[in-house]
């Protein structure tokens, strides 16, 4: 079992702008866990703008989210008119504080933080690195039709066990074999949110499965790229963060569009002449870098800067919250309130709207071609 690939060179795609969607679609129902503050979520939902292009409705229907972080869910509610359950994962009981509804799909990012770059990298030894076992434990509950879970770059490299040794398996591995043992035919493939629109270098793991009763991973479809670098293969360039942000820069107190003001940025200073995380800016030029979701504060700075010599960090300020939104695709009608600390946290948490609609649509692809 262990030669097993989950990793397919030359998946199948599918170009999400050209799916129609039958006016008399039922939608599927979704459970949605580690929901944060609900990126993947709106991009499941559909049905909002970013940067003046429309992202149709899609046929899916949340029915539950969880999540742990208090401020998070708080700003998910605000923003999506539903309850959010947020006592932790391994507490809910699966009949009393589940829907008793059928359920079509799962989604969840389950928390990365154990296996990030930026992180410690404690992997699965990590009780955090373990939470994709409830993942596990609702779908076995649920055996809905299909599942998504998404997760950082690193996860690929982190080589240590439950047990905290080292060992020659990924911790990628290891989760692909739990999902396959419990009746799944997984693959992942590594998504760049800039081939999708999205004006930020970020890279995912996204992992699909389908139950086994109902097709193999010849039958999922991930979204075919929309963009590129140059613009030569897709006809489209990558968007730049220029693209994205350039009209807030100043606008701070002076915009109905909300996270543009005064308190919405960080005020951690910067040190001249040191290398350290947050103490640069992002060029105008290209997409952004990743938007982390641990900086404590020490956000990238904007290209822009007040002062006549470019270097001169007097002249510089660090991306607000609405910015940051902006470089992980939220709609500017998506609120975050909450103070800017956690409000930048769960942005980075975030998986890109833009990025989840486009799943979405492969999800809805998949879907409605098995029953033919």
């Amino acid at each position: 079992h262990m030669s097993q690939t989950y990793y397919i060179e030359n998946v199948n795609r599918v170009n999400t702008s050209n799916i129609t969607i039958p006016k008399n679609q039922k939608p599927y129902n979704v459970v949605s866990l580690f929901s944060g503050c609900g990126g993947m979520d709106l991009g499941f939902t559909g049905d909002f703008e970013f940067l003046g292009k429309q992202y149709a409705k899609n046929p899916f229907n949340i029915i539950f989210a969880n999540d742990i972080f208090k401020q998070a869910a708080q700003m998910y509610e605000d923003n999506f008119d539903m309850p959010v359950e947020r006592r932790d994962i391994k507490e809910l009981d699966l009949d009393k504080d589940f829907p008793n509804q059928s359920v079509d799909v799962i989604l969840g990012g389950f928390p990365c933080q154990s296996f990030s770059y930026a992180g410690k990298r404690k992997g699965l030894s990590d009780p955090r690195g373990q939470l994709y076992l409830q993942m596990i434990r609702v779908i076995d509950h649920y055996q809905p039709k299909m599942f998504v879970a998404e997760n950082v770059d690193g996860i690929r490299n982190s080589r240590k066990n439950k047990e905290g040794q080292d060992v020659d398996t990924s911790a990628l591995d290891t989760i692909l074999r739990d999902f396959d043992k419990h009746g799944y035919n997984v693959q992942y493939h590594i998504l760049l949110a800039a081939d999708y629109g999205v004006p930020q270098m970020r890279r995912r793991v996204i992992i699909m499965g389908i139950r086994k009763d109902l097709g193999t991973i010849e039958d999922e479809y991930y979204p075919k790229q929309s963009r590129d670098e140059s613009g030569e293969k897709t006809g489209q360039k990558w968007l730049t963060a220029k693209d994205a942000i350039d009209d807030l820069w100043d606008k701070v107190n002076k915009t109905t569009i909300p996270n543009q003001t005064s308190r919405d940025i960080s005020k951690a200073k910067f040190y001249p002449g040191r290398k350290m995380q947050g103490n640069n800016r992002i060029a105008a030029d290209k997409p952004s870098p990743t938007i982390r979701a641990e900086h404590h504060g020490n956000i990238e700075a904007h290209y822009r800067t007040t002062l006549p010599d470019e270097n001169d960090m007097a002249g510089w300020r660090r991306l607000s919250v609405r910015e940051c939104a902006r470089l992980q695709s939220f709609p500017d009608t998506y609120n975050f309130t909450a103070s800017a600390s956690s409000a930048y946290k769960a942005i980075g948490n975030a998986v890109p709207p833009v990025l989840g609609w486009n799943i979405a649509r492969s999800v809805y692809y998949t879907l409605s071609n098995l029953n033919k």
